[in-house]
């Protein structure tokens, strides 16, 4: 059985949040973050950087949230990606962890950032409920978790980006979202 390791409070419930969306059966191992169980020899040898999250699939070891993510949509995919199709997954979890998230969550790039990352967005929003149209992908994860942390984390005013909020509101409604994120694991 595959298992996920991760801490309270840590990118692994943006994993957690896709076993539940593709119904995919797994074990979380739940590691004690404040105890520095992530940095104990044995979590060493899954990943020797201490950070979380990071999966075991039977021999395979992966570590990384976004890696993670674009793994399991593949290996997962009810139809065999193209590369196309991978090549825009992983541009947008990519974008979420590389670009979105510093933008968003550091604050010296904050004030300019913001405006520059959501207003695109917003426009995508206002034209199609997910990133990629009409179906929940895993985009929607790797980029939907990072802006449903905003309230979680940042008291930002959004009102700005009506759609952006929308589609904030319609993830965190999801059964699988509130099993993880929604749950604060």
């Amino acid at each position: 059985m595959l298992k996920l390791y991760g801490g309270a409070r840590s990118r692994a419930s943006i994993v957690h949040w896709y076993f539940e969306e593709i119904k995919v059966p797994y074990e979380f191992v739940k590691l004690d973050m404040q105890a520095g169980e992530h940095l104990q020899p044995a979590y060493l040898a899954i990943n020797p950087f201490g950070k979380v999250p990071a999966i075991v699939d039977g021999d395979f070891i992966l570590w990384e949230s976004g890696a993670i993510l674009l793994y399991l949509a593949d290996k997962y995919s009810k139809t065999q990606l193209s590369p196309e199709e991978r090549g825009v997954f992983s541009q947008w979890v990519l974008f979420a962890n590389a670009t979105l998230a510093p933008g968003i969550f550091e604050e010296k790039n904050r004030e300019r950032e913001m405006p520059r990352l959501l207003t695109p967005l917003n426009e995508i929003f206002s034209r199609q409920p997910f990133l990629l149209g009409n179906e929940f992908t895993v985009a929607d994860v790797a980029v939907g978790s990072i802006l449903n942390y905003i309230p979680m984390i940042l008291k930002l005013d959004l009102s700005s980006y009506p759609a952006v909020l929308n589609y904030m509101k319609q993830l965190s409604e999801r059964p699988a979202f509130q099993k993880s994120i929604g749950g604060k694991t």
